[in-house]
């Protein structure tokens, strides 16, 4: 371990950045697998970040542990508590051999823990040197999912509705198409959208996801891809979506705060809604939960702004795999042994893209069969483009904290001088935790 006035200085940083992961999970902690290794051959003690994938995680390494002999441990965090986890295991002795962070900004907490994986063969195994997370010539991390994110759609509802998905080729359609059905709720038996919660365990998907669309537009007119000091150019555009969502759902926009990420799943499941924001880790619970691909389709978010005929789903990671380089040696080759497994082996990629449903950017991926996944790959190659993922870029979990409680407010009482504020948090905010993560 490093000398405390340096680990002093992460957790005063890292809480900060809280949750800068954009949680993509509702699920309460996962245990550890109860696997029985080989102590000799070092050992693995993987944080996973994912909830939502803990179950499929904790098989993956008994089975591992079953044919390699090596002991590997998994303990998932909850929803939202990656970073107060980690920074937690890494005080500990014991600590995570494999840990993950979200890209530049979460790196820049933890890059003096990160082995150098640039002559390892899991990082030989990438598809492209566009999904390693540097620091200087050094490969600190490597992405291990390519996800994607928009509007799941349920069709079938759409069609009683009297519209298909090709109705709707922008933010003009969908707004048509959603107050058309919020004018017919009573008739139909559904609403337009699922309810918009800002409970912990959902607000990710508008202060993080949603939010991420007016930072793409406004760094593609200013060709950049961070900065200190965001003017906020597309806020008008966010309030219109947000706006969209939350007056034609399910709920009362003054019941937001206490609406949860299981309440949208549920409602979309029970067909109380045609549209819900999320993305392709969700595929494999709604598909658990009884739909099927032919129920299903997933939108752009359309948001009124540039080509929208070409624009695609918003596609990128920000889950990287990181080595702790203060492990023993053992430990270390151990849990570089097991990452190449998990990217190589027909067991390992099988269940990284059936069972976790991920599209895995190593040479070895099995082609997965979810639903969302397909659509976005058929989408690039019809020549849409993609909206990139740049929250990660966002300069802390305080500015999305700042963000989410602002349009809870504005939700619960929609006036100008409410939504002056969701503009004060997003702007103001922005430079001041920037400074304040930069100093």
């Amino acid at each position: 371990m490093k000398n405390k006035k340096r680990w002093l200085a992460l957790g005063l940083v890292g809480i900060m950045t809280l949750g800068c992961f954009a949680g993509c999970g509702s699920k309460s902690d996962g245990k550890s697998a109860d696997s029985k290794g080989d102590s000799s051959k070092g050992s693995v003690y993987y944080l996973n970040f994912k909830p939502e994938q803990d179950e499929q995680w904790q098989q993956l390494a008994k089975d591992y542990t079953k044919e390699t002999g090596v002991d590997v441990t998994v303990v998932t965090a909850a929803s939202g508590n990656y970073e107060t986890t980690l920074m937690s295991e890494m005080g500990k002795s014991g600590a995570p051999t494999l840990f993950q962070v979200n890209g530049p900004v979460g790196l820049a907490n933890w890059k003096d823990y990160c082995y150098d994986l640039s002559d390892t063969d899991v990082y030989k195994e990438l598809t492209s040197d566009d999904y390693a997370l540097k620091d200087g010539d050094s490969v600190a991390g490597i992405g291990y999912v390519i996800e994607t994110y928009g509007i799941i759609t349920n069709k079938t509802l759409l069609k009683e509705a009297g519209y298909t998905p090709d109705d709707i080729k922008s933010f003009a359609d969908l707004k048509k198409v959603a107050e058309d059905i919020t004018n017919r709720t009573s008739e139909l038996g559904f609403s337009a959208f699922t309810s918009a919660g800002m409970d912990g365990s959902s607000d990710w998907r508008f202060k993080t996801h949603l939010a991420n669309l007016p930072i793409y537009f406004e760094y593609q007119d200013e060709g950049i891809n961070t900065t200190d000091a965001i003017k906020g150019t597309y806020l008008d555009n966010y309030r219109d979506m947000w706006d969209l969502y939350i007056n034609n759902s399910t709920c009362d926009p003054k019941d937001l705060a206490a609406k949860t990420g299981d309440d949208a799943r549920n409602e979309f499941l029970n067909k109380k809604a045609v549209f819900y924001q999320n993305g392709t880790w969700e595929y494999t619970q709604l598909i658990d939960g009884g739909l099927t691909d032919d129920d299903m389709t997933m939108l752009p978010i359309y948001f009124g702004v540039g080509d929208e005929a070409n624009q695609g789903l918003c596609t990128g990671t920000e889950n990287y795999w990181c080595v702790n380089k203060d492990a023993d040696e053992a430990d270390i080759q151990a849990t570089l042994d097991f990452m190449d497994w998990c990217v190589t082996s027909d067991e390992g990629t099988k269940c990284m893209a059936d069972d976790m449903g991920f599209n895995i950017p190593f040479k070895k991926a099995q082609e997965s069969q979810n639903l969302f996944i397909k659509e976005d790959k058929q989408m690039t190659e019809d020549g849409k483009t993609p909206v990139a993922w740049n929250f990660s870029t966002m300069p802390s979990e305080e500015w999305k904290n700042g963000v989410g409680s602002a349009l809870t407010a504005y939700a619960a009482d929609q006036t100008d001088a409410n939504w002056d504020a969701v503009v004060s948090a997003f702007v103001d905010g922005w430079a001041s935790e920037y400074k304040l993560a930069n100093e």
